[in-house]
């Protein structure tokens, strides 16, 4: 976890949220959801807006979106034209949020929205993200179990070590929405995007309930999609305003093997025509290919990440490499 650091001032009255809940073919749980939302978020905020996007289902999920549309003036639907995946359809909720905090939770009703309270008491105690941690988790044991892998590898790779980096629910403010970019299966990094801007993460133990309604969208394949994701996420993180320090090490490494391989070369190419060494060729050793191919290869890595900098340079002129935490008053 990021630690707090002392502020000016922290925010302690009541702050206007945002709920965003991806949709999926949900329809038997979203009425129960959008009541337990007005009972367990409502109290707590100065203001309520609710955005259910329904990313494609294939039920009546979207009918029962507008029916409680219709209901309740502070609840807005979204419908996208196809299954385009969580992350998408969180962006588009949070594209029309209007509350200074978001609160972000699946509608199969396994987050409790109740946990609100406790998350945004952790909030005001001068974090940017709260993120949800299942202690009890109730799942399969293979859903489980992966998870853990996956939460250490996350925390090893990115240096934000949480219990539960693939918790559905999670509260941040909206400037983090407004500084981090998700897309494909990255809506479960947020804590880890918004880390690496410099944004104060931590996590709070939630209740965790099993599912009522539907079938999990989990299965191998998320899976891996997850790791291909860590792998990215470790390299934008790291490496996206200086790609050369994530391959020139390999390419350095490389070149620097193949002249040294070639330097001996030369010495006992200049070693046989002195007469020093036995009458031999230095063309027909496996070591002159090896050597060739490892100088040609470091190069064109270098070459690369070189090229990759150049892109960087001119391409990301406009976009700010900090991020301001806050300002006075003057």
């Amino acid at each position: 976890m990021s630690g707090a650091g002392p502020v000016c001032s922290l925010q302690t009255a009541p702050p206007t949220v945002t709920v965003v809940v991806p949709v999926l073919n949900e329809e038997h749980s979203l009425r129960q959801l959008v009541s337990e939302l007005q009972a367990g978020v409502a109290p707590h905020a100065a203001g309520l807006q609710i955005v259910l996007v329904d990313d494609g289902s294939a039920d009546g999920s979207w009918g029962i979106i507008c029916e409680l549309a219709q209901q309740h003036a502070a609840l807005s639907g979204i419908r996208l034209r196809r299954n385009f995946g969580k992350a998408a359809a969180l962006t588009a909720g949070m594209q029309v949020a209007t509350g200074s905090l978001i609160l972000m939770l699946d509608a199969d009703l396994q987050d409790d929205p109740s946990e609100f309270h406790s998350m945004l008491q952790k909030m005001q105690s001068g974090y940017d993200v709260v993120n949800g941690w299942k202690q009890r988790r109730l799942d399969p044991w293979h859903k489980v179990y992966p998870s853990r892998v996956f939460n250490w590898l996350v925390g090893w790779m990115t240096g934000l070590r949480l219990h539960d980096h693939n918790c559905g629910l999670k509260l941040f403010r909206r400037e983090v929405a407004e500084e981090i970019h998700i897309y494909g299966e990255l809506h479960r990094f947020i804590p880890v995007l918004a880390h690496s801007r410099g944004f104060r993460v931590t996590e709070v133990a939630v209740h965790h309930r099993p599912r009522q309604f539907g079938v999990s969208k989990y299965g191998v394949r998320r899976f891996l999609r997850g790791l291909l994701d860590l792998l990215t996420v470790t390299f934008l993180t790291g490496f996206r305003r200086r790609p050369l320090h994530a391959i020139g090490g390999a390419g350095l490494l490389l070149l620097g093997i193949g002249t040294l391989g070639l330097a001996y070369l030369a010495i006992v190419w200049l070693l046989i025509r002195s007469g020093v060494l036995p009458t031999g060729s230095i063309g027909s050793r496996p070591l002159l290919a090896y050597s060739v191919a490892a100088v040609l290869l470091g190069g064109q890595i270098l070459s690369l990440g070189l090229l990759a900098e150049l892109i960087v340079a001119f391409t990301g002129r406009s976009e700010e490499t900090y991020s301001v935490r806050e300002r006075t008053d003057s």
